[in-house]
Order: C-alpha cells, then structure tokens, then sequence
C-alpha cells in the first residue's frame, strides 16, 4: 500500500495507486535516487491537473493544501519501507 503523508505534521492523507506514485515521481524534480517527497504548492496543483493527474490525487492535494499556500508531502510504501522510486529500481 502506498501512503501519501504530509511531511510537516506525519498525517496521512491517502492511499495512492501505484499509477499515482508514478505520475508524481515522473512529474517532480528529484533531488536524489531516495527522494520520496514533493513540494505542492497552488501553481504545482494546476500544472499537475494540467498534466493528467487522477480526480483522486487531484482531491486528496487539494484537500491537503486546502487553505495553505504551500506544503510538502511524503510518500511511504507500508509493505517495503525502504522501496526505491518507481522507475529508480537499479538504484535501490
């Protein structure tokens, strides 16, 4: 199971299919091969409705960011904590 968290409080925000996980990571910038977390703010939601993300992380950022301008989520898989990035599986 993929958990999406918010990284300033731990809180969990939804379980995320696989196909989601992918998008984020194919859409964010990563700053290392272990990066499992994204800065969101009300500009990075539009570009992600804009490039294709579900209705259902569209409503679970949205939920999530509600009335904050900014906010980093993290992503956790409960079955494989120390899981690599899709895509970065060499690496890991």
């Amino acid at each position: 199971m993929i958990l999406l968290l918010d990284k300033a409080t731990g809180a969990e925000l939804a379980e995320i299919s696989e196909d989601e996980l992918r998008f984020l990571v194919d859409e964010f910038e990563e700053e290392s091969p272990d990066d499992r977390d994204y800065f969101i703010d009300h500009v990075t939601f539009e570009v992600l409705e804009q490039h294709g993300a579900s209705e259902h992380l569209l409503q679970v950022l949205g939920q999530a960011l509600d009335e904050r301008s900014e906010m980093d989520v993290e992503w956790l898989d409960t079955e494989d904590p120390d899981r690599p990035p899709p895509g970065d599986e060499a690496n890991g």
